[in-house]
């Protein structure tokens, strides 16, 4: 992968990331954390509407299709757009150690361009954790699983504290989530920020 960065690169004493015994079961859709995410919530007509499933350990797979609004160059998805495919999919990783964290560093390498119309096949998993650290990569393949790798990305992911978001968050769109009567939306929208 990527992975030039020195930030990057776990330290010596990193430790080998776990699953938690309450993550997804393999195979199982995650869902959307929020409603209005534009990575993965329903709520956005031009989001990504990405679909990630847990895989084994400490890895997912997930799946999006590019669409006309998410193009730069005439008829090519936007590099952003493919970034945010990335960083959604490497945060989606955190529902598998049930932790709470940010986005602290996204590396992207492009390889090849990706056409609207396309759907881009991603895998990520965590490869270390070290302290508040959380240490990942992720690859995007055109025309399936086994194609050409298009994109691909290493992140360190920070664990905060539900009060990051409550104390950055819009006041407006914090008291709605806070007040869904749905306990469970309610809680997933504050327990991974992807």
């Amino acid at each position: 992968m990527s992975g030039s960065s020195a930030s990057l690169q776990p330290p010596v004493d990193a430790v080998k990331p776990v699953r938690h015994p309450d993550a997804p079961a393999p195979g199982e859709l995650l869902g959307a954390h929020y409603e209005h995410c534009f990575g993965c919530g329903p709520g956005q007509p031009h989001g990504l509407h990405l679909e990630a499933r847990a895989g084994e350990g400490v890895s997912l797979t997930a799946e999006f299709t590019v669409q006309p609004a998410h193009q730069g160059a005439p008829g090519l998805a936007h590099g952003g757009v493919l970034a945010t495919a990335l960083d959604e999919t490497l945060g989606s990783l955190n529902w598998l150690l049930r932790t709470i964290a940010v986005t602290g560093r996204l590396e992207t390498d492009y390889i090849r361009p990706v056409p609207v119309g396309t759907t881009l096949h991603l895998e990520a998993e965590i490869t270390a954790v070290a302290g508040r650290k959380i240490y990942s990569t992720a690859v995007g393949r055109l025309d399936g699983p086994e194609g050409p790798v298009a994109v691909r990305a290493d992140a360190l992911f920070v664990e905060v504290k539900v009060d990051h978001f409550v104390d950055h968050g819009r006041p407006e769109e914090i008291r709605a989530a806070m007040s869904d009567p749905d306990q469970v939306r309610r809680a997933r929208a504050f327990e991974v920020n992807p």
